[in-house]
This record gives structure tokens, C-alpha cells and sequence, in this order.
């Protein structure tokens, strides 16, 4: 069947309006691949929609064949070693042979398609590698093999990648898990990895996933984000971005919270960049992805159990290790259990300066969390002495959120001011307020100082930044 051209189906043109442009008579003809997705998109009836899938599913076929061929034809360990421009000149050559062989209807500019989709298989992440690329998408999720979204500009939008079938998504995910030392198989469907460049990935595979492997990727930016860009981004106000230089340069212990996605790992490396180059700061984390500019930082990161069970290195057993190594500052990229009681510890014995991130909605319910995932370590405390444990140890709150126009923005700075009786006092010091939308759909609001003066003014003189933080205060109102 591949070896004739399939006929044309044509319909009559549809009418065009007087201020409509006529197109040109010259235009490039629609190859197989647009005229089955074209009919897949306007036709109404269901015998056009099964014409335009078979179109689509005949050009898929056609290039699984290829493939098959050309893996025969191909010695993949010794291609693997050329360098990526020889390797794809070679393996067009080679298609261009095949298809004249087969008498398949593929024209040059597919066949050089196929021939990158084949090198991105054999050399990087197989049909990820175009969106990885891409520097504008910030998220990528396999939803299975048919099915990928991206988030670009703070939008979820369905992308036209797709898989060969659920076996494809299966090797590019074990391709990625396999180079951190980490695996992904039905006796251990899920786990969190990175790639080279550092982007954030989660696998979970079936039988967790019921519609086939869903891989999450959270790309590593670039683009070195500062609180002076955030600024300039309206992700914050310039009063907000000097106090919060402020608070990373006096060493305060700061909680970033937020919902998934809402940018609480970028303000951290944010507020990190206020760190001295003089200090020793220990990271810990599921998945390396941190990116502190200072000289002395001592990654660490943990490890799942192995095949026997054993083995298992937990953030608790990294933070309580981290004490031992004489750090400055301990950095947590996510407190999500009984490593928070160990944290707070920490910054209650001199190792101030300290951040985390968790997840929650408002800067109230971070602290209801953080009482919460002490209780998970087991350590049987009144509430009260809980309470108090949080309280002297957590100096500020900053909460950021992902809004319905795509923009993060900060909505609150919250300071942890002491206990009155069993109730943990907290102060806002910046909210924002939002005011209505704007004719592109952008949100338009205003970050606001409440005026309050911080709790940590004295601090912020013992490193000769009272003033600073003051102006920042009344200018903000």
C-alpha cells in the first residue's frame, strides 16, 4: 500500500469575502502531513475526519518503517560517537536511499525531519530535544505517548510532539533517570531526576500512570534571574526587591511559599545571590537544581533505596549530616516532612541566614505546614513548644503565586514577630493589591508597604542597612 501515492481529495473552495486576500496561485503544495491535519481541523463530517487520520497515521507509519530499516542498516554504538551534523548527514543519506528503494512519498524536507527526530533519538532526549531548546517554554509534560503540554509565557498550551508509543516515552525516560544514577521500572515506577543542564524531571510510570509514563520537566533557565529583573517583570515592586535584598544580606531565616509552579526555587536563587562570597552554604535537595553564584557551596542531594531496599538517603539524614560540616547557611530546595523540625533547629543555633520552600496558599498556612511536618518526624512536643520552635526560628514568610494571566508575583512578605499566649504573631509588610485587568488580560494591581516597622530593624543597623530598609518601607506605602 505504500508503494502507491494515495489520491488527492479535494473540496470545493470556500467563499470568499470581498475584503479577504485571494491566495497566490504559486503557493507550495501541502504536503501529506498538512492536508491529513487540515482535514482533521475543518471537516465536519465523519468520513473526512477518518480520511485526514488515515493520512496522518499512513505518514506515521511510513516513518516507523524507515526507522526499523535504518536501525538494521546502522551500527548504533559507533554512530552514537559522530559528531551530531556528520551522524544526521549520514542517516539522510541513508533514508534517501531507502525511500527510493520502497518508492515511499516522502518529500526532502520530511525526510530531513526524520533524519533530526532519529539523531535527537540516538544523541538526546529523542522528540523532548526541539522543546528543550526552546528557551521561551518553561514547563514540559508528557501526558503518555500522544499527548504533551508546554507552558510558555505562564500558559498551558497542547504541543504537536508525540511519541512513537508508550515503549518510546519508557526509553527516553530511562535515558534521563539512568544518568543521575537514579532508575524507573514497574518495581519502582516513580522518581525524581535532573537533566545535564540541570532542569528539574519527575517519571512516574505504570502502573502509577494508567494512560502510559508521564514525565515532568521543569526547565533550568539560562537567564540568570535577579530581584532587580523580578522587579523590572512586575513579579515584584522596587521598594519590595531592596527589602528583600535587605533580608538575604542580614541573614534572616526565610520561608518561601507557593503553589506548584509559582516560582518559589527562582526567588530563592534570588535572594541567594545576597549571600557573602564568604560563606559556606550547604544545599540540599531531591534533584540538584539550585544554581547559588557563590564560591563556596556544598550541593548535596538525596538517594532512593536500591533493589535489596537498602540504602536509602532521606533530606533528614542530609540535614542532620549538614550540621557536622560547619556551614554558614543550610539551603532546603523543598521542606516536605520531618526534615522541617531538623531546619528549625539549625536556625535556632546559629546558622542564621537559612531558606527553604514549601507548599501553601497564604503565609498563615506555612506555618500551620511547618507545624504539621514536625509532627510527621515523630517527635512527640506540646503544641505550644512547637509553636515556639517555628517562632524564634522563622524570621519572614514570602509568599508568591502563579496568577490567572501567567505572571508570578509576589503577594505577601509576612514577618514571624513572636507567640502571644499559644498563637504564633505574625506582621504583613508588603501585600499586593489587586486593582482590576488591563485590555491584554494582564492583571494590574500594587505592591503595597503597610507602613509597619520591621521587627528586624535593629538587625538590619547591625549590618549598617537601617536606613536603606526604612526608605524602602515608606517609599512602598
Amino acid at each position: 500500500m505504500f508503494g502507491r501515492r494515495t489520491q488527492d481529495v479535494s473540496f470545493p473552495p470556500p467563499p470568499v469575502a470581498a475584503n479577504d486576500a485571494v491566495p497566490k496561485a504559486d503557493a507550495a503544495p501541502l504536503t501529506k502531513q498538512q492536508r491529513g491535519e487540515n482535514l482533521l481541523a475543518t471537516a465536519s463530517d465523519e468520513s473526512l475526519v477518518q480520511q485526514g487520520a488515515q493520512a496522518v497515521d499512513e505518514l506515521s507509519t511510513i516513518k516507523d518503517i524507515i526507522y526499523g530499516l535504518l536501525m538494521e542498516q546502522i551500527d548504533i554504538a559507533t554512530s552514537s560517537r559522530l559528531p551530531r551534523e556528520e551522524l544526521k548527514r549520514q542517516i539522510i543519506s541513508i533514508i534517501g536511499d531507502i525511500v527510493v528503494e520502497k518508492k515511499f512519498t516522502l518529500s526532502q524536507a520530511e525526510q530531513q525531519l526524520l533524519a533530526v527526530q532519529i539523531v535527537d533519538d540516538m544523541l538526546g532526549f529523542g522528540p523532548l530535544e526541539p522543546l528543550l531548546r526552546d528557551d521561551g517554554i518553561t514547563d514540559i509534560m508528557v501526558n503518555g505517548p500522544y499527548q504533551v503540554y508546554i507552558e510558555k509565557k505562564g500558559k498551558l498550551v497542547l504541543s504537536d510532539v508525540r511519541f512513537r508509543d508508550n515503549a518510546h516515552v519508557m526509553a527516553i525516560a530511562t535515558r534521563i533517570v539512568t544518568g543521575v544514577g537514579r532508575r524507573v521500572d514497574e518495581s519502582t515506577p516513580i522518581c525524581d531526576a535532573r537533566l545535564p543542564d540541570g532542569s528539574r524531571v519527575n517519571v512516574i510510570a505504570q502502573p502509577c500512570a494508567i494512560r502510559g509514563t508521564s514525565i515532568s520537566i521543569r526547565k533550568f533557565s539560562q537567564k540568570k534571574i535577579t530581584l532587580d529583573t523580578m522587579a523590572e517583570q512586575n513579579n515584584i515592586s522596587q521598594a519590595l526587591c531592596t527589602v528583600l535584598k535587605i533580608c538575604g544580606a542580614v541573614r534572616q531565616n526565610i520561608i518561601i511559599s507557593g503553589g506548584t509552579g509559582s516560582g518559589k526555587t527562582t526567588m530563592l536563587n534570588a535572594i541567594s545571590r545576597m549571600i557573602s562570597q564568604g560563606e559556606r552554604i550547604v544545599t540540599i535537595e531531591d534533584a540538584a537544581e539550585l544554581q547559588l553564584q557563590q564560591p563556596h557551596v556544598v550541593p548535596l542531594e538525596t538517594r532512593i533505596a536500591n533493589l535489596e531496599g537498602t540504602g536509602e538517603i532521606t533530606m533528614r539524614d542530609l540535614v542532620k549530616n549538614a550540621l557536622r560540616m560547619r556551614p554558614d547557611r543550610i539551603i532546603l530546595g523543598e521542606v516536605r516532612g520531618g526534615e522541617a523540625f531538623d531546619l528549625l533547629q539549625a536556625m535556632n543555633t546559629g546558622h542564621d541566614g537559612s531558606m527553604g520552600t514549601l507548599h501553601a496558599n497564604t503565609p498563615r498556612e506555612a506555618l500551620t505546614r511547618l507545624e504539621n511536618m514536625i509532627g510527621m518526624a515523630g517527635i512527640n512536643l506540646p503544641s505550644k513548644a512547637v509553636r515556639t520552635q517555628i517562632a524564634s526560628a522563622v524570621n519572614l514568610i514570602v509568599q508568591v503565586q502563579r496568577m490567572r494571566d501567567g505572571v508570578r508575583r509576589v503577594t505577601h512578605v509576612t514577618e514571624v514577630v513572636g507567640m502571644e499566649g499559644d498563637v504564633i504573631v505574625t506582621q504583613d509588610l508588603f501585600t499586593y493589591e489587586f486593582k482590576g485587568e488591563d485590555e491584554t488580560g494582564k492583571l494590574v494591581g500594587e505592591y503595597k508597604s503597610t507602613g509597619i516597622r520591621p521587627n528586624f530593624c535593629p538587625k538590619a543597623a547591625y549590618f549598617g542597612l537601617e536606613q536603606a530598609l526604612i526608605e524602602a518601607m515608606t517609599l512602598g506605602v
